[in-house]
């Protein structure tokens, strides 16, 4: 009998223990939900006129509306725009684009980038996919994806630095892990570590903590110099859906996490300074309940309250010179949605299928000049 149950103590898991994930979540992870400023966002409804019960409604006019507010808005934000939907940005598609990334400066070039997008498709097709419905059922959740306000965000353009990009996870309301989002080493990073974790960890307190409606989720970072500031770049679902990069889901799920009553204590080291001064160093003692930040005491000072004390950081995961992610030079990020299925079906038709496929394409690229010819040509009139 103790054979058998150590046997089942250490049989792996089947199916991850996350909570069910309902359709509420998906939504709160909207743009639209949690961006505070509409500026640059548009839905399908902003610019649509009165219905005419009497002719044929024509697609198109509505969509004249949009396409010129487009154009506009790209111009109001300096010539040079990203794209992005409820969700995911089309950064699976920069293949196709001119530039190589997501930088958009004709409406045109949103469009194919949206339509060449497996995420954007993911977002129109199956964003409520293995989701359940709600407990207590609301008139503001969509039912089924046909009824979900889908928008079109528009930000400005301008260069990320991607090693300063970063991933975290929170759970319970506690920030428990974060990590980089770019998949390569950079040295200059580990002398940061303990600052980095301090903003990041200070911005999750002041703005996600108590004000995003679920307690599960996960946020991207963009820290830039001086590192004193966080960017908050998108809240993606607490899902298998969401990549954990540098964890596996199963870590972040039985991660150990602070008592709510327990204090944080976040160490900060001078930049430069050697790891074995962090005891000397100050430290910033955070009420994981008040979220109060006290600051200029050193560990000295706390020497009588560290029996009490349950020190604990967030985990904070660095790609290492030796770890084989800073080196999966022959994996390109996106891989899997680097050409569209008619790419792919064209190759394998022969020499005559991927002609065909080039005639078609060259033709498709000339209508669009013509449609964007047609919208210069009727805004001028």
């Amino acid at each position: 009998m103790a054979t058998e149950e150590h046997a089942e103590a250490h049989q792996p898991l089947t199916e991850l223990p996350f909570a069910p994930l309902t359709k509420s979540h998906i939504i709160h992870c909207s743009y639209h939900n949690w961006y505070p400023n509409d500026s640059g966002i548009f839905s399908a409804s902003d610019t649509a006129g009165e219905e005419d019960d009497e002719e044929e409604e024509d697609p198109s006019a509505e969509w004249r509306n949009i396409h010129r507010a487009i154009k506009n808005t790209i111009a109001e934000l300096g010539g040079k725009v990203v794209p992005k939907l409820n969700w995911s940005a089309p950064k699976d598609a920069t293949w196709i684009a001119a530039t190589n990334s997501m930088e958009c400066r004709l409406p045109s070039d949103i469009y194919l980038l949206l339509k060449s997008s497996d995420f954007v498709t993911h977002d129109l097709e199956h964003a409520f996919d293995d989701c359940i419905e709600d407990e207590s059922p609301s008139d503001d959740i969509p039912k089924t994806t046909n009824d979900i306000p889908y928008h079109l965000v528009l930000r400005k353009f301008f260069q990320m630095n991607p090693s300063v990009e970063f991933r975290c996870f929170v759970r319970n309301r506690k920030l428990i892990a974060l990590c980089q989002r770019d998949l390569n080493h950079f040295d200059f990073l580990f002398r940061m570590q303990d600052k980095l974790r301090h903003v990041i960890h200070n911005f999750f307190g002041d703005k996600l903590k108590h004000t995003f409606p679920d307690a599960d989720f996960v946020f991207d970072v963009y820290v830039p110099p001086p590192h004193d500031r966080v960017w908050l770049i998108d809240v993606n679902p607490w899902a298998i859906r969401t990549d954990p990069l540098l964890f596996s889901w199963l870590e972040l799920l039985t991660l150990p996490e602070p008592p709510e009553e327990k204090v944080i204590r976040i160490p900060i080291r001078p930049a430069g300074a050697p790891a074995e001064s962090q005891e000397q160093s100050d430290t910033q003692a955070i009420d994981a309940k008040e979220g109060e930040v006290t600051e200029g005491r050193t560990d000295m000072e706390d020497d009588d309250e560290e029996a009490d004390e349950e020190i604990w950081v967030p985990e904070f995961r660095l790609i290492r010179k030796d770890d084989p992610e800073a080196y999966s030079f022959n994996t390109p990020q996106y891989s899997a949605h680097k050409l569209p299925r008619d790419v792919v079906d064209a190759s394998q038709g022969g020499p005559g299928a991927l002609r065909e496929f080039a005639d078609n394409w060259k033709e498709m690229l000339a209508k669009q000049q013509q449609e964007d010819a047609e919208y210069e040509s009727s805004e001028g009139e």
